[in-house]
């Protein structure tokens, strides 16, 4: 059991003490965490592709491989993949910037002008991705304005170059390039 912190740990540089239930300041401690940035792709109940962006990635388990992502409950895209057979996890690199940024908006095509190949299941997999997960949908939990996706990796690839990240709001990168193992 860890000892409990003193009140004087302030002077750590942890900063002032926050409201955990006040969503514009959690968001920004939140923010304080550097996140890789991915699009996790699918294809609809009428045969397209979706894809939005997302920093809500993390590996759950190497024996069986496995991925969790989380998608807003709100999202009007909620459906078509709690009912996909099949996504697709593309970690962007840093030059691909602008695909971040197209998959964030309300475009209705987020497709337009991004090259693509149909992955397992028809998820579109991006051309140029730093990496990518191609998943079967394993599971799906609640998780408050959330729900919480896990993904069985049955196929991956990853090359070499500068992942993009998110931090603090905004974009960024990592110094030097990442080779894969």
């Amino acid at each position: 059991m860890a000892a409990p912190v003193p009140e004087t740990s302030r002077a750590s540089g942890a900063g002032d003490p926050l409201d955990p239930t006040d969503p514009p300041a959690l968001r920004r401690a939140l923010g304080r965490f550097a996140t890789g940035v991915t699009v996790i792709t699918t294809v609809g109940p009428e045969g397209g592709p979706l894809g939005f962006t997302a920093n809500s990635f993390n590996s759950v388990s190497l024996d069986p491989p496995l991925i969790l992502w989380s998608l807003s409950r709100s999202s009007q895209r909620l459906g078509a993949y709690r009912g996909a057979s099949h996504y697709a996890v593309n970690i962007l690199t840093a030059d691909q910037e602008g695909i971040a940024r197209q998959f964030a908006s309300q475009a209705e095509d987020r497709f337009t002008k991004v090259e693509w190949r149909p992955g397992l299941g028809g998820a579109p997999v991006l051309e140029g991705a730093l990496a990518v997960f191609e998943c079967a949908h394993e599971a799906v939990y609640p998780a408050g304005d959330h729900e919480l996706f896990i993904g069985r990796v049955m196929r991956a690839q990853a090359r070499q170059g500068r992942p993009l990240t998110y931090f603090g709001g905004g974009f960024g990168t990592v110094m030097g390039e990442v080779e894969p193992e």
